[in-house]
């Protein structure tokens, strides 16, 4: 965006002894790791005594902050999700977190899922009080003074105008879009912070594993091309003027690499066209999706080359999940240890050769699993490669949900410091 674009958000700025307000400030363009908070987009903020309210371009809640004392970090907030869910951001120590999960921050989540790391910032009052009344606690805020330029005083009357349950119905909304809620996103979406456009492509996934707690039971079936761009026209006019703050998608929904070439080429085609990536305030748009070993060896090769020269940096997440036979039988994922190695083998030629395609790779871990599954995966990730790579991140995913564990965070550390392939924890996370 030049500064000719930026002209259209003219920045506004009015502070008083009880409320201070910034219309359109500009955010970072660029997603990064940073250890102070960092706010991407255009967007706006009141701030009172008590607290600090940030507001997307549609005049909807985004970030939230309590200044009361019992706040637990000055540095840490509350985001508020398109799907209407709330994250708590804590640094958790900064350095265990980013060695962790490869961000400085934590996300803490409102639903059972499979963190080793983390508190219960959701049961502190001041977490609470927010989560529970931060419209009632907007509706009190009045500027009445002669000072108050006018565009700030309509900017006020707009955040209040919309209800906790207008954000509930837009959430209902984009599900419906797509045809369901995203039960779990691909762990590389956390390089754009988790602000993806969902696109669904295909229903379903192949396998139907037993341990998995997050996909559905829908038998695999690719969408119509006229389905794709129904949903991205759809989801044009859902995201309004916030679009232009996003510059992400998500292609789903559990195995978008088993659907035929062009369809995965004909959708991030069509929704950088039709999405505006191309004027987004972000930069470097980013493609995700989720892939099957079985769906990896038999893509076409031709595939991973249009993919490079597409306006993306894409991101393919592929569900290894073990490369010892008895494990695989264990957990109910119907391959063998001999196709997860040959997956693991195109994913590194894939990784050599295209720089803006990107292949991870997810492992199952528990302390219940044998050694020999252990071994299988050091072989893999330390034995096969001759030396460090900083591409591929390979992520270890605990078994169990709601159950952290220092023991296994542990074993991840242990595990990390033999890995020749950047190695963190994955977390699950939903849309």
């Amino acid at each position: 965006m030049d500064k000719i674009s930026l002209a259209n958000y003219p920045a506004l700025t009015y502070k008083d002894q009880q409320v201070s307000i910034e219309i359109n400030c500009p955010g970072a363009r660029d997603y990064t790791k940073m250890s102070y908070p960092v706010k991407y987009g255009l967007f706006s903020r009141i701030e009172t005594p008590e607290l600090i309210f940030e507001f997307n371009l549609n005049h909807e809640i985004r970030h939230a902050r309590s200044k009361e004392d019992g706040w637990s970090h000055p540095s840490e907030w509350l985001k508020r999700t398109m799907g209407d869910d709330w994250v708590y951001y804590s640094t958790g120590g900064y350095a265990g977190v980013v060695e962790s999960i490869g961000e400085y921050y934590l996300p803490n989540l409102m639903y059972q899922t499979n963190s080793l790391l983390g508190g219960k910032p959701f049961e502190t009052p001041e977490v609470a009080k927010i989560l529970g009344d931060w419209h009632t606690l907007l509706s009190k805020i009045e500027v009445n003074t002669p000072s108050l330029p006018a565009k700030a005083a309509q900017w006020l009357g707009s955040i209040k105008q919309v209800l906790p349950e207008d954000l509930a119905r837009k959430a209902k909304k984009l599900f419906a879009i797509s045809g369901d809620r995203a039960t779990v996103l691909p762990p590389d979406a956390r390089h754009s912070d988790y602000d993806i456009i969902p696109i669904t492509i295909q229903d379903g996934c192949l396998y139907k594993c037993r341990f998995c707690k997050v996909k559905n039971k829908k038998v695999f079936q690719e969408r119509t091309r006229q389905d794709i761009r129904n949903q991205i026209i759809a989801l044009k006019a859902l995201y309004g003027k916030d679009l232009i703050n996003y510059n992400a998608i998500f292609l789903g929904e559990h195995d978008a690499l088993n659907a035929p070439m062009d369809l995965i080429l004909y959708a991030a085609r069509t929704a950088h066209e039709e999405l505006g990536f191309s004027d987004s305030y972000m930069r470097e748009p980013m493609l995700y999706f989720f892939g099957s070993v079985d769906a990896l060896l038999n893509a076409d090769d031709r595939l991973f080359d249009r993919l490079n020269r597409l306006p993306f940096h894409t991101c393919i997440n592929i569900g290894l999940e073990s490369a010892d036979d008895d494990t695989l039988s264990l957990i109910g994922k119907p391959i063998s240890a001999r196709k997860v190695r040959r997956a693991f083998e195109k994913m590194q030629a894939i990784n050599q050769k295209f720089a803006r395609v990107e292949m991870t790779g997810n492992f199952v871990m528990d302390r219940g699993l044998s050694e020999a599954h252990t071994l299988a995966m050091l072989d893999l990730v330390r034995g096969s490669i001759n030396h460090t790579r900083p591409k591929g991140s390979v992520y270890l995913s605990p078994l169990k949900f709601g159950s952290p564990s220092r023991e296994v965070l542990f074993d991840f550390y242990h595990l990390k410091t033999q890995s020749r392939l950047p190695m963190f924890l994955y977390i699950i996370q939903r849309l």
